[in-house]
């Protein structure tokens, strides 16, 4: 059974490219946010000293991220009517998948098959001048680049429209995105 919730917008992209920083100013206009949960994730894995992070064991935080990106997506009500929008959605876990040669179980694809967002997507491209690495987001300028690439084929594949937001001030993207929300 396919569940469609048009009031959910996800936001994506590679990292490092301002995500973080649009959401939590789209907060202040009084959206509703729904975090990633990969920071989390493995914040958590490396206090319980577990193996489910990217540098350890692939398949297990692939695993780890499906778990909380769909415990996120049905954490808002199939009836609300109040705009969400997703810091990254299913088909990032998806794209995350294939990008690290695990492949995407059926499981996985139904999951990205059913569980729908709104289709028009937002990518943020990659943008050098503010991407910097730390203790959580270890990958080079080129994987972020690559990201963004893989990442825009995976949603195209899965029937979304993409709005690329330009690099512009954190104001102007929040702008870019409400006028497209009006139209």
């Amino acid at each position: 059974m396919k569940l469609q919730k048009n009031n959910c917008y996800v936001i994506t992209g590679g990292p490092g490219v301002g995500k973080t920083t649009l959401l939590n100013e789209l907060a202040k206009h009084k959206f509703k946010i729904v975090h990633e949960s990969a920071r989390e994730i493995i914040k958590q894995e490396i206090d319980n000293n577990g193996d489910g992070l990217p540098w350890k064991n692939k398949a297990h935080y692939t695993a780890l991220m499906l778990e909380a990106t769909l415990q996120s997506y049905n954490s808002v009500p199939k009836n609300e009517t109040e705009i969400y929008f997703f810091d990254r959605g299913i088909i990032d876990t998806i794209c995350y998948a294939n990008m690290i040669g695990l492949g995407v179980s059926t499981n996985m694809d139904a999951l990205g098959k059913n569980y729908l967002y709104n289709k028009r997507v937002f990518i943020l491209p990659p943008w050098k001048e503010i991407y910097q690495t730390d203790n959580e987001r270890k990958q080079t300028w080129e994987e972020a680049q690559l990201t963004f690439i893989k990442m825009k084929e995976a949603y195209l594949n899965y029937g979304y429209k993409l709005i690329e937001v330009p690099q512009e001030t954190v104001q102007n993207r929040v702008k870019f995105i409400m006028n497209f929300m009006t139209s």
